[in-house]
């Protein structure tokens, strides 16, 4: 998802995806694990997500500090 659309969502919204996305990389991870995973740049976009997300988050929150 690009950061753009993140930026959009509300702050309950945004908290609900990065729990969605932490569940969809725990569940990558176990694929690749068991070897059940084609395709394994899923990885690395799962965590992009995430981090997408934490930022976006750690901006919101150092805005409301400065106010």
């Amino acid at each position: 998802m690009k950061a753009r659309e993140l930026r959009e969502l509300s702050d309950e919204e945004l908290v609900k995806r990065l729990a969605e996305s932490r569940e969809n990389l725990f569940n990558l991870r176990f694929q690749l694990a068991t070897g059940a995973l084609d395709n394994s740049a899923r990885v690395g976009l799962a965590k992009r997500d995430i981090a997408r997300i934490m930022t976006i988050q750690a901006e919101r929150q150092n805005t409301l500090e400065r106010r």
